[in-house]
């Protein structure tokens, strides 16, 4: 008889732990994602911001020594990103692709112009900064026209301003749901042992010596569900950087590491933190009130 007892106590802790190191691990995991996501914000948006093209057009009379010369001077410039030079031929076999048809033959000359891509630096892409690059490159004779979609450009940067804010915002509801998660799980842990918690006090224990054990073993238990967590976002972080190159999102190895570091040391700050307390909470209780 006392052999099941024991064998279902022990079943009963084993699942406690359980339960509290998945708890860790999937609140940690999903703040460790939150986490990314804001660190990385500001790369994606950067990448809309870079995809963004302002179109150069030259005059049919513009000499290819001039075409040159301002396609070095863009490559050279601090606020390109890249540029592509797009002649008039390459640019009418595209349109014919899109049509279906060479309207080349049908309108018996190319009425298309040279044109060079200009992708901006994510700094520089502001209907402010947009339109005064383009003051600049109009100004040259031999352009005929620079063209780009200013709404766009505004409409984008609003979003991003949005967006970034909800995030923050996000991240910090997440943080205080993430911390009452972990505190919960950590004091219904504590409260299956609070009658041992009290025997010890009874028989002349210090708090200091009984809260030790509950509280190195919350902090293990806190460090096993961290290193499940970073484990599971290392894997998302290498596929999101697989299917998401252009972001490069594992180009910045001191901002990862610090952010694995953080969770985990989050992990056994919180666990540490809820245990104090939970133990403080049962040690000043009076036997009577233990059953409530």
């Amino acid at each position: 008889m006392s052999s099941s007892f024991e064998k279902y106590q022990k079943r009963r802790l084993i699942t406690s732990y359980f339960s509290v190191v998945v708890s860790i691990a999937l609140v940690l995991f999903l703040l460790g994602l939150l986490g990314l996501l804001v660190l990385n914000t500001k790369k994606v948006a950067d990448y809309f911001k870079e995809t963004v093209a302002v179109g150069i057009y030259f005059k049919d009379t513009a000499k290819e020594v001039e075409m040159k010369q301002l396609e070095k001077s863009l490559a050279l410039a601090d606020y390109t990103k890249s540029i592509k030079f797009v002649s008039k031929e390459e640019a009418a076999e595209a349109h014919s692709a899109e049509l279906g048809e060479n309207f080349v033959e049908y309108l018996g000359e190319n009425p298309l112009q040279n044109s060079i891509d200009l992708y901006l630096n994510a700094d520089f892409v502001s209907a402010e900064k947009v339109d005064e690059i383009a003051t600049q490159i109009s100004a040259k004779e031999f352009v005929e026209e620079v063209t780009y979609d200013k709404p766009l450009i505004s409409l984008l940067n609003d979003n991003i301003k949005k967006i970034s804010l909800w995030v923050l915002i996000i991240s910090g509801i997440f943080t205080f749901i993430a911390v009452l998660l972990i505190n919960s799980s950590i004091r219904l842990s504590v409260y299956a042992k609070r009658f041992t918690i009290k025997t010890m006090q009874m028989v002349g224990a210090t708090k200091r010596f009984i809260r030790r054990p509950f509280v190195w073993k919350s902090v293990r238990l806190g460090m096993i569900g961290a290193v499940i967590a970073l484990a599971g976002m290392a894997g998302v972080l290498y596929y999101a950087n697989k299917t998401f190159p252009q972001l490069a999102l594992l180009d910045d190895p001191l901002i990862i590491g610090g952010l694995f570091l953080g969770v985990f040391l989050l992990g056994i700050v919180i666990t540490w933190f809820s245990t104090f307390l939970a133990t403080q909470r049962f040690l000043n209780l009076r036997t009577d009130e233990l059953y409530y």
